[in-house]
């Protein structure tokens, strides 16, 4: 009983977070607004072309995984690690952070890459992406410094604004996210201890195999290639997504940096998709770079809604796949 709480809890409360921003946010929202923007104003095509990006980062994120797991002794086809990516995206819309292990179990399942190894091979990936991440949203920070502080200038006196942010609720709401996503995490790495000190040892070894296979990546300079062409296609996907609506198209590269940034760092917070925390993020700054609050909430509501639908029929797609291509693997 108490593990089905648990898992549970583990799915419930990211949904309950995104629902409680998407409710603040649309709340006295005229849905009306995106029939009319979707249906008079929206330039499908590029919506269909910010799927192009998506479809690539995946393939080249499932290559550089194939860079992390050769030094650990293990060469998986690359299909099955390709794959592996699409449905890993699905699967965190459906269940939050379950990617992870969708990836590795597709691995160990199909190509004998034993589970926790490979597990250890993602953190060091994630540590990478966060890094770019990081490094990213610094260089927006002080490029665009100006616009982010009117952001937080909401009196425009250029005083007091940065206390305007801790009079702000949401500022808390933000924070209280964080810490749980902290301490979810905390409580995943922590589950083992109640596990057999043997069946923990050998999990650890494995993982810190996998964690340290890093520094034995052969061609170095081909792995930091991929980190940095799959971060352009995502920041990609977003972009090009400006092209479809009349009120973004002509906001440039550089609004879509900063606000590329910001989501980077929202998405943090666990939930569907980044639903919820993606959607605040996007409507704010569009906000500050002088959308219309419908045009902007239409925005999100309508390119995030078409994205998540393709990424779960890419990973529907991916494991319909993977059942085909190792038909004979038993």
């Amino acid at each position: 009983m108490k593990q089905a709480l648990k898992k549970t809890a583990r799915w419930l409360v990211p949904l309950l977070i995104a629902a409680a921003i998407l409710i603040y946010m649309y709340h006295d929202f005229d849905f009306r607004a995106v029939w009319q923007i979707l249906a008079e104003q929206t330039n499908m095509w590029w919506l269909f072309v910010s799927l192009v990006p998506i479809l690539l980062s995946h393939i080249l994120r499932g290559m550089r995984w194939l860079q992390t797991l050769e030094p650990i002794g293990y060469r998986p086809r690359p299909a099955n690690s390709i794959l592996s990516i699409y449905v890993a995206y699905a699967s965190n819309i459906l269940v939050p952070r379950v990617g992870e292990i969708s990836r590795c179990g597709v691995l160990a399942k199909y190509d004998g890459v034993p589970f926790s190894k490979g597990l250890g091979t993602l953190v060091a990936e994630r540590i990478v992406d966060f890094i770019i991440a990081f490094s990213f949203c610094s260089i927006m920070l002080i490029f665009q410094f100006d616009k982010l502080y009117t952001f937080f200038d909401k009196t425009g006196t250029g005083q007091g604004g940065i206390a305007q942010v801790f009079r702000n609720p949401w500022f808390y709401v933000v924070v209280a996210c964080i810490v749980l996503a902290v301490v979810l995490i905390w409580r995943l790495l922590h589950r083992s201890k109640n596990k057999a000190a043997s069946g923990v040892a050998k999990a650890l070894d494995n993982f810190a195999e996998g964690f340290v296979a890093l520094k034995n990546v052969r061609k170095l300079w081909l792995f930091v290639l991929y980190t940095l062409l799959i971060w352009t296609c995502y920041y990609l996907e977003f972009y090009l997504c400006f092209y479809a609506f009349p009120f973004t198209e002509a906001l440039g590269p550089a609004a879509g940096a900063v606000i590329f940034a910001a989501i980077s760092v929202a998405i943090i917070i666990p939930t569907p998709n980044g639903a919820g925390p993606w959607h605040f993020v996007v409507i704010t700054l569009l906000g500050l770079y002088g959308v219309a609050e419908a045009q902007a909430a239409s925005f999100a509501l309508i390119v995030h809604t078409f994205q998540t639908v393709f990424v779960l029929l890419f990973g529907l797609t991916a494991w319909t796949l993977l059942q085909i291509i190792n038909r004979k693997t038993t």
